[in-house]
């Protein structure tokens, strides 16, 4: 088929090697060169059609965007030649990163404006969860650990989106890999100014974003990278929830959304969440870097021991917290962090934690080694406060036997973050959904086990037996699987960025859509049944 460009045409749809519409008289090959097959969508700015390169061989599909003033008065046209000049310049200064469509072409053609993009196949997040439903924590945090450094990325570029939303963010079918969209509303340059400043341009005006999507001070068009920021933690809630933020109710004092009833997720994510959602700016992330590191530092602070170093005053204490409280203290605990930057308090507390596992780990391998055996295995660690006394902790269990293990799954545990599970035999066991982040599993036996939407982020899997075991959508951002046995496992859809490959055998396993890179797979084992991420059969 070829289709009309002409907005007013009553009828575009035309036959496949038409030269001319049949209705209106419009010469249908665009440039000489385009051939547009079908319209994909339209909204404030225009409309965005599939279309074929004549001029290429095998005639490849791109993308046009079709820019559509809403007047032909000469201050529009000049407002609309502004914006699409302003896209397409962005398109180029930030189209080479692979998370984001290539721009191939632009033009101005009869006072209609044309952006040639790359095609990206595949569906929409949108798409992704009115198919196949909503997303779980394990599902959000790949999303994010996907989208927030290419938000940085943008953002360093001192470009801000303005539009993330579901519709705009593409999996793309060959690799799974998360692509951002639509450029048009994008804002080049920061403008931190007073509140009541004056002088917003036509344009300015014209590209505001999604609301409900777009926080408050984007809204008020004084966009910040925050703004963006806001934006994905409201995507986040559709995912988890599949409702659009009409669709939800809003505290009418403060502004807030009010999601948390409506999703089952860890108070560490929550916590996250909350804080991209600030409605006051301030008080929100500032950075793409802010949230991976919040993101990185507090997972799981409830298998951390009941003291957490935190800031008071000028100096650094010891403070005994409820462990029902610990995961929000970072953020809902003004006194414990007093310092105005945010980011420079998250830091400290990051380093204070990961000193604290380093030495859990280094006192539970000592007394492992002393022990040799395989009981439980504890830690005691004291302090010295800020006036020289010593504070002693108890106990934190660190490691279960096979059936300790299954006794907890059943009765609805599923955190086993940072415990030491080594040598399990746990064949054909269904621990779905099980949170092993920093577990030591080395030569663990999971084969035929269901292991689907786990997460092993962090975790030590060497030469562990995972032949045959269901591991679809399992996250092991850095996890050490060097010489883990996975012939005939289903790693479908899985996270496996970061992660050690080494001497992996995945002879037979399948890949498809999982998220790893070429680099990785060349460490490990494979043969022509091996099904790569772009779902074909063959040696990597």
């Amino acid at each position: 088929m070829s289709y009309c460009l002409n907005p007013t045409c009553p009828h575009p749809e035309n036959l496949a090697h038409s030269q001319r519409c049949e209705s209106c008289g419009s010469q249908l090959l665009l440039r000489d060169r385009y051939r547009v097959v079908e319209p994909l969508g339209q909204g404030g700015f225009g409309a965005t059609f599939l279309a074929n390169d004549q001029s290429l061989p095998g005639e490849p599909c791109c993308v046009i965007k079709q820019l559509r003033p809403s007047g032909t008065a000469p201050h529009i046209l000049q407002m609309a030649r502004e914006l699409f000049e302003r896209e397409a310049k962005t398109l180029g200064k930030i189209g080479n990163h692979p998370q984001i469509p290539r721009l191939l072409d632009y033009f101005e053609e009869q006072e209609q404006f044309y952006l040639v993009q790359e095609y990206i196949s595949g569906a929409t997040l949108q798409q992704e969860v009115k198919q196949n439903g909503v997303y779980s924590e394990v599902g959000v945090k790949q999303f994010l650990s996907e989208i927030m450094p290419l938000l940085q990325y943008i953002h360093e570029l001192k470009v801000i989106h303005r539009d993330i939303k579901p519709a705009n963010l593409i999996r793309r079918a060959q690799d799974a890999r998360m692509v951002l969209i639509d450029f048009g509303a994008v804002k080049n340059q920061v403008s931190q100014g007073a509140a009541g400043q004056s002088g917003h341009t036509a344009l300015t005006a014209y590209a505001i974003g999604t609301p409900g999507f777009a926080p408050p001070e984007q809204m008020a068009m004084r966009p910040v990278y925050a703004s963006d920021i806001y934006a994905v933690g409201v995507t986040c809630i559709y995912l988890l929830t599949g409702k659009t933020p009409k669709d939800l109710e809003y505290n009418p004092t403060t502004g807030e959304m009010m999601w948390e009833q409506m999703v089952h997720v860890s108070q560490h994510l929550t916590n996250v969440l909350r804080k991209m959602l600030e409605v006051s700016v301030r008080s929100r992330y500032q950075s793409a870097a802010d949230v991976l590191r919040a993101l990185d530092i507090e997972p799981y602070l409830e298998s951390l021991s009941k003291g957490l170093l935190v800031k008071s005053d000028n100096t650094v204490k010891e403070q005994p917290i409820n462990r029902r409280e610990d995961s929000a203290v970072l953020y809902h605990h003004p006194t414990h962090i007093s310092s105005p930057n945010t980011s420079a308090s998250v830091a400290q507390v990051a380093a204070a934690i990961r000193a604290r596992r380093a030495k859990a780990a280094e006192a539970a391998a000592l007394q492992a080694e002393a022990t040799q055996q395989g009981s439980a295995i504890g830690k005691s660690t004291t302090l010295s406060n800020s006036n020289g006394s010593q504070t002693q902790h108890s106990k934190v269990e660190r490691k279960l036997d096979t059936q300790g293990l299954l006794t907890a799954y059943m009765k609805g545990r599923r955190d086993f973050a940072q415990h030491n599970l080594n040598l399990l035999n746990l064949p054909g066991t269904d621990l779905s959904g099980t949170n092993f982040h920093s577990a030591q599993l080395q030569k663990t036996n999971f084969q035929g086990a269901n292991l689907h939407n786990s997460d092993f982020g962090k975790a030590s899997l060497t030469k562990a037996n995972l032949r045959d075991a269901n591991l679809s959508k399992a996250y092991f951002n850095h996890a050490d699987l060097e010489g883990a046995d996975l012939r005939g496992a289903d790693l479908s859809y899985a996270y496996l960025s970061n992660a050690n490959l080494r001497g992996a055998n995945l002879c037979g396993a399948n890949l498809t859509g999982a998220k790893v890179g070429d680099e990785q797979l060349a460490l490990a084992k494979t043969n022509w049944m091996t099904v790569r991420p772009n779902g074909k059969r063959g040696l990597l």
